[in-house]
Order: C-alpha cells, then sequence, then structure tokens
C-alpha cells in the first residue's frame, strides 16, 4: 500500500533556522564518529577471539596468521559492510522519496528479486561458482528489472503508484521462479542459501573493486538528486511548479537507486530492512528534508549493518550467524515500534 507523507511534509522546504542547522551538522558528526567506532569494533572483534594487541599487531607488522584474519577477514568485511550499508541506506531514502511512500526500500521496486533470480540463473545454467561470477549476474539482474519496472511504470510519466504496482508484480513471478529451481535442484540450493539470506562472510577486495564504480557513480548521482527530489516529493503539480522536470528526476533517481542497490546486492546477497528502516529513522530527527535525509542515512546505514555483523560474529562464536538475519531479527521488531510510535503521534 502507498503511504504518502503527512500533508506538513509536502510543503515546501524552508531554510532551518540556524541553530536547528548547527544541531544537524552536530548529529552528522556524532554519527560519523559512531561509524569509526563500529568499524573498528568490525575489525577487533570476530568468530576467532583475537586480544588488541594481536589485532594491531596483525593490522600493521604481522604478515602470517594474524595478518590474514585481521587484514584478509576482517578489514575486508568491514570495508565492504562501509559500502554496501551506505548503499542501501542512500537507496532507500532515494525510494522512499521517488515513491513519496515512508515504507519503500529496494525490495518494492524488485531490485532484489532480480539479483536473486541472475543467481540462482547463473548457478542452475551457466555452472558459475565462483562469488566473482554472481557479482555480475546479481547487478545484471537488479538492473534489468529496474529498466523494467521503469518501463512498465511509464517511463517518463511514471507515477509512484504505477512504479511500486510494476515492482510487485514482477517480484512475485521472479521470486516464484526463484523458488521453483531451487526445489527442483539440489545443487543450486546448496549454493544459493548462505547467499540469499545476505552475508559479508565471503567478501574479498575483489568484490570491492568491481562493485567499487557503481556504488561511487550511484552515490554521488543519488546526493546531487536531494533538492529536485525534495520538489519530487511535494507532489507532481507542487514539483513542475518550482520547475522540476518530474521524467528526467525520476529517471535519475531509478538508475542510482538500481546502482547503488544492485551492487550492494551483488556483493552480499539481499539484506533487508537496512535501506527501509534507517531513512525512516533519520526522517523522525533531520525533518523530510533530503540534503539532510541522505548524507545521515550514508552515514548510519553503515552502523547498522556493521553493528549487526559483529554481532552475528559473536552470539555464534565460533561459527556465526549471517548478517541479513540479524538484521531481520533486529530490524523487524524496532521497525514496528517505530511505525506504532509514528501513529501515536498522528492521532
Amino acid at each position: 500500500m502507498l503511504v504518502d507523507s503527512p500533508p506538513e511534509q509536502r510543503a515546501e522546504t524552508a531554510p532551518a533556522p540556524p541553530t536547528r542547522r548547527a544541531a544537524r551538522a552536530f548529529g552528522l558528526l556524532l554519527s560519523v564518529v559512531l561509524l569509526l567506532l563500529v568499524a573498528l569494533a568490525s575489525v577487533a572483534i570476530g568468530a576467532k577471539a583475537l586480544s588488541l594487541d594481536q589485532v594491531w599487531h596483525g593490522l600493521f607488522h604481522d604478515t602470517g596468521t594474524y595478518g590474514d584474519v585481521v587484514v584478509n577477514e576482517r578489514l575486508s568485511r568491514t570495508v565492504l559492510g562501509l559500502l554496501a550499508g551506505a548503499a542501501l541506506g542512500l537507496s532507500g531514502a532515494v525510494l522512499q522519496a521517488l515513491t513519496r511512500n515512508p515504507l519503500a526500500e529496494p525490495g518494492l521496486l524488485g531490485m532484489n528479486a532480480g539479483a536473486s533470480a541472475a543467481v540462482v540463473t547463473a548457478i542452475t545454467y551457466f555452472g558459475v561458482t565462483s562469488l566473482s561470477g554472481y557479482v555480475w549476474f546479481a547487478f545484471l539482474g537488479a538492473s534489468a528489472v529496474g529498466a523494467l519496472v521503469w518501463y512498465l511504470g511509464g517511463s517518463r510519466g511514471a507515477t509512484p503508484v504505477r512504479l511500486a504496482l510494476a515492482g510487485t508484480a514482477i517480484s512475485a513471478a521472479l521470486y516464484g521462479y526463484l523458488q521453483a529451481v531451487m526445489i527442483t535442484d539440489d545443487a543450486a540450493l546448496g549454493k544459493m542459501r548462505f547467499w540469499t539470506v545476505g552475508s559479508l562472510a565471503s567478501a574479498g577486495y575483489s568484490t570491492i573493486t568491481q562493485v567499487l564504480p557503481f556504488l561511487a557513480v550511484g552515490t554521488v548521482l543519488a546526493l546531487a538528486l536531494a533538492r529536485p527530489l525534495n520538489a519530487v516529493e511535494m507532489g507532481d503539480d507542487t514539483a513542475r511548479a518550482l520547475g522540476a522536470n518530474l521524467g528526467r528526476v525520476r529517471a535519475l533517481a531509478m538508475l542510482a537507486a538500481v546502482m547503488l542497490c544492485g551492487a550492494a546486492t551483488a556483493a552480499c546477497g539481499p539484506i533487508v530492512f537496512v535501506g527501509l528502516m534507517v531513512p525512516h529513522v533519520v526522517r523522525s530527527f533531520t525533518g523530510p528534508d533530503l540534503r539532510w535525509i541522505l548524507p545521515y542515512a550514508t552515514v548510519l546505514a553503515p552502523v547498522l549493518l556493521l553493528g549487526a555483523d559483529v554481532i552475528g560474529r559473536v552470539v555464534a562464536r565460533p561459527s556465526e550467524i549471517q548478517v541479513g538475519i540479524v538484521t531481520a531479527i533486529i530490524g523487524g521488531p524496532l521497525f514496528i515500534l517505530l511505525v506504532r510510535r509514528r501513529r501515536t503521534a498522528q492521532l
């Protein structure tokens, strides 16, 4: 169901008072500090217990066992978690603005389903077994579905309702295909079961270098769209009156979301709730201005993703729980609480 923003959020965003701007800037600085602390925890804490001295030695001096664990495993998954978390948070915020739906997330437009269907096709019919192969199929799947949703939604005449309906219909069809293939092919089921829950465990620097260009371009494009997306959120008539080119803004927003979500999903698998919950939480203290929502979501989404990854590594030692499972366990109840608080505040 499409949920419109409250009327007061549709009013044109007036310049914030200096004190409020300073508070937002200070909050963003604190968010960056929090992100750095969580990133350090991600490097220092893992399924294999190491002392801080061993972590330091492995990070800067040792190329043996400690260096392999800290640099090649923990540091690489921390970097990937930073990039994927930022991409998911940013794409979620863009899609919520694009659809004017505060409960929207990348899965709403079928991108997760497209990536998953492409990966299972690669495994079953093309014999792809390496993560480097998954990345390209997943990205192409997410991109193809994004383009199809854009076409079915009306291309330059697309509306939020049409985009949401097209994405939902395509997702249902692709998930049906996905389940059918996995049920009939045990090999595909075995290889897909970890990827489909979302994980940073298979992170490697080669994966990061493959998705980094898409993440960089998508991030720059999304941040550049903050002002025109503010106009789009006010409604089509108001946006046109403010001089926004609705077709171009929506096309570029879709492109940015596809690049961000597609690259993150290709590298980590479909991770739920990050792109949905973080922009929703951020909006509660920044207000509707995307010039603040987008930077906050870019910083705080990796905090959630890396924090969940650290929890998953600690609670199941010497094994670990996939980060996609942890975000679902944390995000589900927390998001219900946020929605209830929002509804109570509107009564």
